[in-house]
């Protein structure tokens, strides 16, 4: 494997780990992160980068500009932590109890540091602006929105993003264009029936017995409502209900996810759930509450902007470049690219000696590949270069 990390990358390479650690363990919850902010904020404007703070609520923005005119590229990294505690036993290990980078972007924010560092020694050959976006609240708080809303992506022709990913190697960097993540919806189903005595059922109306059957019938929307080929989700996570071993239940509370990969696919899904609900009230005689939530729509990228991301991670990965291992995880980099043409892609980040999937994201001993972080910056170099130098 022949890696070609961008000589301005390798020289900023310890200020980049470094920097990643520092972030690593002082996590903030979403927009909570105000000692991150503060860190972007005075590095990029130790470089000399136009800074813009307070933006989307915590969020930071670098703008810099080039000696001539020409299209405006924005570059992507998210910043909050996880609501949850480290098991593991590094030597950075997050020092604020119940809270840790769980995800990697503490990795997303030192790339994107590193990145500008290096751009900003190259503003004679800019024929641009680089807009560096520093993102609060990914973990499910929409911060995108927020960012878009005070205008984060005015200007902008060109947006990208990047994730690091322990489900690839190190050395490999995942793009394609199309759907790359899901939409990421949520619902909450309430069962009303009719409580009783377990040893005599007649005359109730067991909740138990009819959340079964729900759960049962709502997987016949992906295994018999969708396309096969299309993949979508149904997962009923979390069942509440009943009193003790002898009573039948009155209410039971069923929370879960619906992923798909297209909006038709995520509006069938919750179409035939409305109906499969209804459809179970008239067969039981039941009431049954149900109320869905829409969360991230799907991150689909668009096909010009992800050749170019792929030619970029081409000159720092080789063959180590191509298709991504594919989740049906969900990303708010989507408003950015329902605004705007872009790509978001992945970074290869397994930690070493260990296999990809070994060390999910999300768990509590999540780490990665720290070389992966010269990687990510090679490319967004590579990329800006090969836009608009």
């Amino acid at each position: 494997m022949t890696i070609h990390i961008k000589p301005e990358i390798k020289a900023l390479s310890d200020k980049i780990i470094s920097t990643r650690r520092d972030i690593h363990q002082h996590p903030e919850l979403a927009f909570d992160e105000h000692r991150t902010a503060q860190l972007v904020a005075d590095r990029l404007q130790s470089l000399g980068i136009d800074v813009q703070t307070g933006v989307g609520k915590t969020g930071v923005v670098g703008i810099l500009k080039g000696n001539s005119s020409g299209k405006t590229i924005a570059l992507r990294a998210d910043m909050d932590a996880l609501p949850m505690q480290e098991t593991s036993d590094i030597p950075y290990k997050s020092q604020n109890d119940g809270v840790m980078h769980a995800c990697g972007h503490d990795g997303h924010t030192a790339m994107l540091l590193g990145a500008a560092e290096a751009l900003s020694q190259k503003t004679d050959k800019l024929n641009g602006t680089v807009k560096f976006i520093f993102q609060p609240a990914e973990e499910g708080q929409g911060g995108a929105r927020y960012m878009i809303e005070d205008g984060a992506l005015n200007g902008v022709d060109e947006v990208y993003g990047i994730h690091l990913w322990n489900y690839q190697e190190y050395g490999t960097v995942g793009v394609k264009s199309g759907p790359i993540l899901a939409a990421a919806d949520l619902f909450e189903i309430t069962v009303h029936g009719k409580g009783g005595h377990g040893a005599a059922p007649q005359g109730t109306k067991d909740a138990v017995v009819i959340a079964s059957h729900l759960v049962q019938t709502l997987q016949t929307i992906v295994s018999r409502n969708t396309n096969p080929i299309e993949s979508t989700v149904v997962t009923i996570g979390q069942i509440n209900g009943g009193y003790n071993f002898n009573i039948i239940a009155d209410t039971v509370t069923m929370k879960g996810t619906a992923r798909a990969y297209t909006e038709e696919n995520r509006q069938l899904i919750k179409t035939r759930m409305a109906e499969i609900i209804k459809g179970t009230e008239q067969i039981f005689g039941c009431k049954i509450d149900f109320d869905y939530e829409d969360g991230y729509p799907p991150t689909v990228n668009h096909p010009i902007e992800s050749e170019k991301l792929l030619n970029a991670a081409r000159n720092i990965v080789g063959d180590g470049a191509g298709d991504p291992y594919l989740s049906m995880g969900g990303e708010d980099f989507s408003y950015f690219l329902q605004k705007v043409p872009g790509c978001f892609f992945f970074v290869g980040s397994a930690p070493p000696d260990h296999e990809p999937l070994s060390v999910p994201h999300h768990c509590s001993h999540f780490d990665f590949d720290e070389r992966a972080l010269l990687v990510g910056s090679s490319v967004y170099l590579q990329l800006v270069e090969d836009i608009i130098f």
